[in-house]
């Protein structure tokens, strides 16, 4: 997962969070926040009323000749109230009580206030009915809820919007530095643009590392050129010095017998330097690609070649080829050793009487070669590693083979930019499905 997914889907989730545990907190939070505007309501009102009792006297509410006075609404949502007052003490008190109101039990917010007027104590009672209180809350929950999904929304969009300019410089310095060059050729650096001194430093990094790589490539490749260069010489020598010993008369039977051996192991080693030579080159791109080929015709020149070998393990072959597909821009030396490798493995490692097939298909503007053995199969966790000459090489050694064929053949396959996918099973045998480029076949009638 890309680190600006996992960045936009912190900041959804953690916001998700926050809105389930707002949601949770809601209903007691517009409880309080209305208990506490009906408390201060009630507070204004007892207020307005006690300064027109001051002002105006208590007459205003009660009659002369009564002892109380109450006022409501006709759906007895409030009321005010006056009666006098005989008990002892203050009160001065805001709490939910019920009240009887024409037969109707109501469960009111009261404010509870007593004052004097001239020397005689009044009860002054001002209620809203929490009914009418909780009326509210539904609407309030609703515009409450509304106002912050809509805050989420649009501070998820802003941190989507601020993580992408962000870590724009991130993304091109993935895709240019790394996802962008073939490894291990990268070309020159191209610093990439930014203000946050993490990826500056990251990018700098980044480039030091590759012009390392880069150099401990190039002088594997030098040491292999060369050291394949030199050991030609030593071995032609060898091999001529061998040869004229045989010239000689007097030597014994067992003394050719062990310079036989020797011309093997000479023999050997030199197409082991012959093949290091080789990959070497084609790495180095020291070939060219101005060739053109029928496919067909390729691997029929492969078949003519290496169908000695079918016959010695009685191994059937069948091949199943479109006459007119045709490789330009390629080298038809290298190409033929791709499937002459390719084949010989199939030979190599079939079993008496198996069989080979070659069928090519296209699809979607995709072209393929594939070559199936009945052979014995590769473990499957070996596969990653068959293409690798140093691994493959001490294996094959003990299977009487220098293991350097297949990474002949992913040589070539990178220099054609021709992709590999291999699939096998123990005892059952492999296929190696090549994946050409639409711009290296042709079709022609």
């Amino acid at each position: 997962m890309k680190l600006k997914t996992k960045l936009t889907l912190f900041n959804t989730i953690s916001k998700l969070v926050i809105v389930t545990i707002f949601v949770m907190l809601l209903p007691s939070l517009i409880k309080n926040i209305n208990q506490t505007y009906t408390d201060s309501k009630l507070r204004k009102q007892k207020d307005k009323l006690l300064h027109i009792v001051e002002s105006q006297g208590i007459q205003s509410y009660i009659q002369a000749g009564e002892s109380d006075a109450s006022y409501y609404t006709p759906l007895k949502e409030d009321y005010v109230s006056l009666d006098v007052d005989s008990l002892p003490g203050n009160i001065d008190t805001i709490k939910n009580e019920k009240r009887i109101l024409q037969g109707d039990t109501i469960e009111y917010r009261i404010l509870s206030h007593n004052f004097k007027v001239h020397n005689k104590k009044y009860l002054l009672e001002i209620a809203i009915s929490v009914d009418a209180i909780t009326e509210t809350t539904r609407p309030l929950q609703n515009i409450a809820f509304q106002v912050l999904l809509g805050m989420i929304l649009l501070t998820i969009m802003a941190d989507q919007l601020y993580s992408n300019y962000v870590l724009k410089p991130l993304s091109l310095i993935i895709k240019t530095k790394l996802v962008g060059h073939k490894f291990p050729n990268f070309g020159p650096f191209k610093e990439v643009k930014t203000t946050t001194s993490d990826f500056q430093h990251l990018d700098i990094s980044i480039h030091k590392m590759i012009e390392t790589i880069e150099s401990t490539f190039q002088k594997e490749r030098e040491f292999i050129s060369n050291a394949s260069h030199e050991l030609m010489t030593p071995i032609s020598i060898l091999q001529s010095k061998i040869e004229n010993m045989f010239e000689q008369e007097d030597i014994v039977d067992e003394v050719k017998a062990r310079l036989l051996e020797m011309q093997k192991i000479l023999n050997r080693l030199k197409s082991i330097t012959k093949t290091l030579l080789l990959i070497s080159q084609i790495e180095n791109e020291q070939f060219l690609k101005e060739d053109k080929i029928s496919l067909s015709v390729l691997l029929q020149d492969v078949y003519d070649e290496i169908s000695i070998r079918l016959q010695d393990k009685n191994i059937s072959y069948e091949a199943t080829l479109p006459t007119d597909w045709h490789l330009v821009n390629v080298n038809k030396f290298l190409l033929f050793n791709l499937f002459f490798n390719l084949i010989n493995n199939a030979i190599k490692y079939n079993n008496p009487d198996g069989e080979i097939k070659v069928t090519a298909a296209s699809e979607n503007n995709t072209f393929t070669v594939s070559i199936t053995d009945t052979g014995i199969g590769i473990n499957g966790e070996d596969i990653p590693y068959i293409f690798n000459r140093f691994k493959k090489f001490r294996q094959s050694l003990q299977q009487d083979s220098f293991g350097l064929g297949l990474p002949i053949v992913k040589s070539i396959a990178g220099f054609h930019h021709i992709r590999i996918e291999v699939r096998s099973e123990k005892g059952k045998g492999s296929t190696f499905k090549l994946i050409f480029p639409a711009d290296i076949v042709e079709i022609k009638a």
